[in-house]
């Protein structure tokens, strides 16, 4: 009697494209590099997909955990994901019970092949005390709409730096979200192909109860793209979004986040490095606890904040004339004529001992917000920093992970 042969069923990782906002963060993450994207969608390659989940909890809307149960012969090809708007069908096909679980389909069997899993450097889970958010009320299928109510442009006008604070109102729409939370932007048109654009994520700059408190309003940081090299290369929904006057409407979709959130409990402190438009959920949550001072309330605020120069320093004035027994704030700039370049890794080392007195303290829990090459910098100085003031840096580092302490978010 001949013995059974083996068809081989695959379970096979999709990113939804109807969910996803091409935010990056899986093909950042994942460890083995079997992520990669086009001008169209994300997709994961099957035959170096090693199912260790790595991707899934940083992703901000859920499209990346998807999975579809497919003969490992007719596996869906990157080529053919490029192509999809929306998910295939799960096939109903019959799969035999001894070949429907994969040989590698979580973070046990990588690790058992030796595949460092844990990479992820920041918390993915939120802060315990945080509120609970909604995510994917509004998709790029059924989106919103949201009115203009203003922009205003932040920086001097005889910068470079051209960032707007935009205040969008939803009027009776619900639209409830959380200091953290982002939201996507579905501008008008089509891409060279003749798709329409995809959604451009933003992170909220106003805190949970409206930019305006009681609207049903939110705010964001944005700055215009225009690069010079032989062509000039504008950012599509950036430019969209500076130029919008009073009155227009936007289609939104989202909100997006369930991890980057602010903790809730009075006593907690916050530790905010953020640069350029990384200020916004600075913002918002330094807003929510302005109007939200707690009398007795022991938790503390301290800001690094990191520009080019002090003109192109989002929301400087207001945030200079912040009470000094409200947030601790250091400003650091790079390019300052006649002066030495600092960058917000400096200051936070020049900060050493006030640094390290809130990385002792259970309720510290600090984010990171800005350009993906501060990330490096500022993981380092906070390892200097505990190091020299006699903290285990390393065992630190997984216990801020695990308690949801350390959240970054860079782009």
């Amino acid at each position: 009697m001949n013995a059974p042969v083996s068809i081989g069923v695959l379970r096979q990782h999709l990113i939804d494209p109807e969910i996803c906002i091409r935010c990056n963060t899986c093909e950042e993450t994942c460890p083995v590099d079997a992520i990669t994207h086009d001008d169209n969608n994300y997709v994961v390659k099957a035959e170096v997909c090693n199912g260790c989940m790595a991707c899934v909890p940083p992703c901000p809307t859920g499209a990346i955990d998807n999975w579809r149960t497919v003969l490992k012969a007719d596996a869906y090809s990157i080529d053919e994901q490029f192509t999809w708007d929306v998910l295939p069908e799960q096939n109903t096909m019959a799969v035999p019970a001894e070949e429907a679980a994969p040989a590698a389909s979580d973070a046990a069997a990588a690790e058992a092949d030796g595949i460092e899993v844990d990479t992820v450097r920041g918390a993915v889970v939120p802060p315990w005390s945080a509120a609970k958010p909604y995510v994917n009320l509004y998709t790029h299928k059924t989106p919103t709409t949201a009115t203009v109510v203003g922009n205003y442009r932040l920086t001097d006008s005889a910068t470079s730096s051209d960032i707007h604070h935009i205040v969008l109102d939803f009027g009776s729409m619900p639209f409830p979200v959380l200091e953290g939370q982002s939201i996507g932007i579905l501008p008008p048109g089509a891409a060279a192909d003749g798709r329409t654009h995809h959604a451009r994520q933003y992170s909220i700059a106003s805190p949970r109860d409206g930019e305006r408190p009681g609207y049903n309003n939110v705010s964001l940081t944005v700055r215009r793209v225009s690069r010079q090299h032989g062509d000039t290369i504008d950012g599509v929904c950036s430019n969209y979004l500076c130029d919008l006057k009073k009155g227009d409407v936007v289609n939104v979709i989202g909100p997006f986040g369930s991890t980057f959130l602010m903790p809730n409990h009075p006593n907690s402190h916050l530790l905010m490095i953020c640069t350029g438009t990384g200020s916004a959920p600075m913002r918002a949550m330094t807003e929510y606890r302005r109007r939200k001072r707690l009398k007795g309330a022991t938790g503390k605020l301290m800001l690094f904040f990191g520009a080019r120069t002090q003109e192109e320093l989002p929301y400087f004035g207001p945030l200079t004339n912040l009470p000094k027994d409200f947030i601790d704030t250091t400003l650091a700039f790079s390019r300052t004529p006649g002066q030495a370049k600092r960058y917000v890794q400096d200051a936070m080392r020049e900060r050493g001992p006030d640094v390290a007195n809130l990385l002792r303290d259970d309720n510290t829990y600090i984010y990171v917000c800005g350009l993906k090459g501060m990330e490096d910098g500022v993981l380092q100085a906070l390892k200097d920093i505990g190091e020299r003031h006699q903290l285990d840096w390393e065992a630190l580092w997984a216990k801020l992970k695990r308690e949801g302490r350390l959240h970054l978010e860079t782009y």
